[in-house]
This record gives C-alpha cells, sequence and structure tokens, in this order.
C-alpha cells in the first residue's frame, strides 16, 4: 500500500511539471486566481505564523532539512544498488511533494503577468529616454548626496542599526501602498539569515524562503544596501519573483520612505543600473555623464564593490551560474540578466512623473 502510494505521489511530479507548462501560458489567470488571490491569503498566513520569532524558521529548516537529507543518505547507501527502485520511488516521491510546495507557497507568481503589462508601462526605451532619465537621477542623488554627506567626496553612512532598518521597510510600503494598495505591507516577516557568512560568498545579498515567506536578508552587506535590499526580498514576499520586477518594486519602496537616508540609498540604486546601461550602449558618453555624478556617491558604489570583492572564491560562479539556470527554468529567459531589465520599469514608469 504504501509503496503505491509512492508510486502516485511520483507520477503527480510528471503531472505537475506538464500542468505548468500549461498554465504559464495564462498568466492573466495566474495574475488573478493566484498572485491578487490565493497567494494574498498565504503570504499573509505564513508571516503572521513565522513573522513574530527573533530568528529565521527557514533557515532553521533548511538545516534540520539537510541534517536528515545527510542521515537518510548514509542510511540507505546500500540501496542504491540492491534497491535501486524503491530508493528512485523515495526520492522523487519526496521531490514531487517538495515540487508541490514550491509551487502553491509561492513559485507560481514566476507565471504571473508582466509588471509593466500590469502598470501599463511600455517594455522598451531609446538612448535619449536613458540618459534623460539618468540626468534627472544624478541631480535628484546628488541633491540628497548634499544633504547627507559632509562635502560633494564624502559617502553616505547610514545612522541606523540593521534591525533598524528592517522596523523602516514597513514605512516605505505603508507609503506606496497609498497609490498602489496591493502593496501593503502588512504583517512583517524580515530577517537577517543565519547563513549570511555562506550566502555572502556565494554572492547573494539575500532570498526569499518560500516555505516559510520569510525574507532574509545578508546580515554582512553594507548598511548602505540594506534598505534596497530589503525593499527587494519585501517584494519577493508580496508576490513578485522577477528580479527585475522586485528591484524596480524595491526601488519605488525606499525613495517612497520619509527618511532621506532611505531615499538617498533607492535613488542611487537605480542611478548604478542606469550609469551600467549607457555604458554599454556609449561609453564616451557614460564617462560624460559619470562625471557629474557626485564623488561621495561613487565611494557609496565602491564601499560595495570592495566589500562583495573581499569574499570573491572559485565557487561563487558555479552557484550564480546555476542561479541563472533557475531563473531561466523559472520563466525568466535572461536568467541573472534580467536584473537589468529594471532600467526599462524605471525610465518607463518616471517619463511622466517628477522624481
Amino acid at each position: 500500500m504504501l509503496k503505491n502510494k509512492k508510486l502516485i505521489i511520483a507520477l503527480f511530479l510528471v503531472i505537475q511539471i506538464v500542468a505548468i507548462q500549461i498554465l504559464k501560458r495564462f498568466p492573466a489567470f495566474i495574475e488573478q486566481f493566484y498572485s491578487n488571490g490565493i497567494y494574498v491569503f498565504i503570504s499573509k498566513l505564513m508571516r503572521y505564523a513565522f513573522g513574530w520569532l527573533p530568528f529565521s524558521v527557514g533557515d532553521a529548516l533548511y538545516t534540520l532539512a539537510g541534517i536528515y537529507i545527510i542521515r537518510w543518505i548514509i542510511i540507505n547507501r546500500k540501496r542504491i544498488y540492491k534497491d535501486t527502485k524503491n530508493w528512485l520511488l523515495d526520492i522523487l516521491s519526496t521531490l514531487s511533494l517538495a515540487y508541490f510546495a514550491f509551487h502553491m507557497l509561492w513559485a507560481f507568481n514566476y507565471y504571473r503577468l508582466p509588471l509593466y503589462k500590469s502598470l501599463d508601462l511600455e517594455a522598451e526605451y531609446t538612448t535619449e529616454q536613458l540618459v534623460n532619465f539618468t540626468k534627472r537621477l544624478i541631480e535628484k542623488s546628488n541633491n540628497l548626496h548634499d544633504q547627507l554627506a559632509l562635502n560633494d567626496s564624502t559617502k553616505v553612512g547610514m545612522p541606523f542599526t540593521k534591525s533598524e532598518v528592517f522596523d523602516m521597510v514597513k514605512d516605505s510600503y505603508k507609503t506606496l501602498s497609498e497609490t498602489y494598495p496591493h502593496l501593503d505591507y502588512n504583517p512583517v516577516s524580515i530577517k537577517k539569515s543565519i547563513y549570511s557568512t555562506p550566502l555572502t560568498y556565494m554572492g547573494f545579498s539575500g532570498y526569499l524562503n518560500p516555505f516559510t515567506n520569510e525574507a532574509q536578508v545578508d546580515g554582512l552587506i553594507p548598511t548602505y544596501k540594506f534598505p534596497t535590499t530589503s525593499c527587494h526580498e519585501v517584494a519577493h514576499q508580496l508576490g513578485y519573483a522577477a528580479e527585475n520586477e522586485a528591484n524596480f518594486i524595491g526601488c519605488l519602496a525606499a525613495i517612497h520612505n520619509k527618511d532621506l537616508h532611505f531615499k538617498y540609498s533607492g535613488y542611487t540604486f537605480g542611478l548604478r543600473y542606469c550609469l551600467v546601461e549607457i555604458f554599454k550602449r556609449d561609453k564616451d558618453l557614460y564617462y560624460e555623464i559619470l562625471a557629474t555624478v557626485n564623488k561621495g556617491i561613487l565611494m557609496n558604489y565602491q564601499e560595495v564593490q570592495d566589500f562583495w570583492r573581499s569574499y570573491e572564491n572559485p565557487i561563487e560562479p558555479v552557484f550564480e551560474k546555476t542561479f541563472d539556470n533557475f531563473l531561466k527554468a523559472n520563466n525568466q529567459a535572461d536568467g541573472m540578466k534580467s536584473y537589468s531589465y529594471v532600467v526599462a520599469l524605471l525610465v518607463n514608469y518616471f517619463e511622466n512623473q517628477s522624481l
């Protein structure tokens, strides 16, 4: 009887894969009934359940799962060749359950309507639009930098602890939700990952645990990056799975905070992406525009770059490639390159709006 149940569950994995290939062709259906329907309930329920705890429940569960898997492999190692069929059946049935939970609890959001369609934005933009928007961003960023730094050549330091930044993220989304009610963020469930050191060596600044709906932030990254990284992970919590969309919403949330340091983090976050895009299109123009950016802003960029460079290691590219393939397998055809598409959302969103 147990063997038959495992076989049925294992075969259900194939059915799930086929069903998802069909469902991804109907993003409007997923948008209405999952992302703006059942997921809203699931997300809030998970955040109520785990958000109040001071530690990462998801990281703890991953630790226990890792220990269990290692123990199971050691105990069942001889079954690999003595009872191969049932050994594979155990693995496939477990994968089937995990795959089901992964999608039901969060991952169907990968197949929702693209954000530019939801916001009725253009998906493309010209170099002229990009340059004009970047100049506006530079003016805004320089102005904020002048208010927060000792002089134009000094980097801005965050006067908050990382825990205080977490508390302020809710204020960012509260203001943003006045325009977009579906972005109301309550209850809160955002925490430092207990695996911050391994995350850093892997090259990741945070992640969303899809099984507990906890936003995990790398506790080692510079405090300057904490506002935008935290807002990015909350965007994932609210159902925006695509990295470019989470970057865009995270940027909007940060600049909607009333605190100038949060705004500075948000505006310079968007500016960096725009500068990189200009560099790709016209290097001479890039250096011309870069000269108008306060040196202190570049110092903040350098601070982040130096941080990541200090953790470079031979294994990091392997994790980045794995994540890139994961994104491609989940409806993000450009993989990690999709991060740069946040520029298209920013340029078109602010085309007729003040910064």
